[in-house]
């Protein structure tokens, strides 16, 4: 099976647009695109034809872009059946353990509530890949704006228990903030230290600093290492106020 290749395309003021191309059958799905232009060009750029977009919650940061993204490639859209009625343009809706295909590659749901109430994750378990929206971000986690830190933890829970080498791919830039509270939080890990160095280096260069990958965040997102739902809600309450 030929390996899905991935565009990461910069939008809005700190989003992440995710192109996905699957050579074999030349499909390209868009992830949570909140411009349109962005992704169109980058697809353009590449000779990628889009034909389906994947939204994983109804924020209009992750959403915006649909209309004119399906006006100029008649690209079809799915996104989480629990939030269908917030996102306009769905031609397919989803919910947990439901499959999305590209080409030979399938990604199976996962309802991951806590950021939205109804946030679904995309994961391609054969090609180690994970789509999860806000929910997980490098060294953080979504803010709860809707959901609890009961159900955040359950969400970490899964994703910890995926393997170290699935590759992560959020929907936001912050991982310089989240790194900087990760060491006021577990200020003796060291991996968080050595991670900041390297996070500093690329954001310096202007480079993104997704995807991260499974193993990175087990050693180093307060979030994900969290040992309880309380843990968890602390490290949010935390993370929210924090101006370090």
């Amino acid at each position: 099976m030929t390996a899905l290749q991935i565009a990461c395309v910069p939008a809005l003021s700190d989003n992440y647009i995710w192109l996905v191309h699957d050579p074999a059958t030349g499909g390209t799905a868009v992830v949570d695109p909140g411009e349109a232009a962005p992704a169109l060009a980058a697809a353009e750029e590449r000779g990628w034809q889009i034909d389906r977009i994947w939204i994983t919650h109804w924020h209009p940061d992750h959403t915006v872009g649909i209309a004119a993204i399906v006006a100029a490639t008649g690209a079809k859209v799915t996104g989480p059946v629990a939030e269908a009625a917030k996102i306009a343009g769905l031609d397919a809706t989803v919910a947990e353990g439901d499959t999305i295909t590209l080409g030979d590659h399938v990604a199976r749901v996962l309802e991951t509530p806590g950021h939205t109430a109804g946030h679904v994750t995309f994961h391609f378990a054969d090609d180690a890949l994970l789509f999860p929206g806000d929910t997980l971000f490098a060294m953080g986690c979504g803010r709860l704006f809707e959901g609890t830190a009961e159900q955040m933890f359950a969400n970490m829970a899964r994703f910890a228990a995926l393997p170290d080498e699935t590759i992560v791919y959020g929907a936001h830039e912050y991982t310089q903030s989240n790194g900087r509270y990760a060491r006021v939080a577990e200020p003796d890990n060291a991996a968080i230290s050595k991670r900041m160095v390297e996070v500093d280096a690329l954001r310096a260069r202007g480079e993104p600093t997704l995807p991260t990958t499974i193993g990175q965040e087990r050693a180093t997102n307060p979030f994900l290492r969290a040992k309880s739902a309380a843990e968890l809600a602390d490290a949010r309450a935390a993370k929210d106020g924090f101006r370090g």
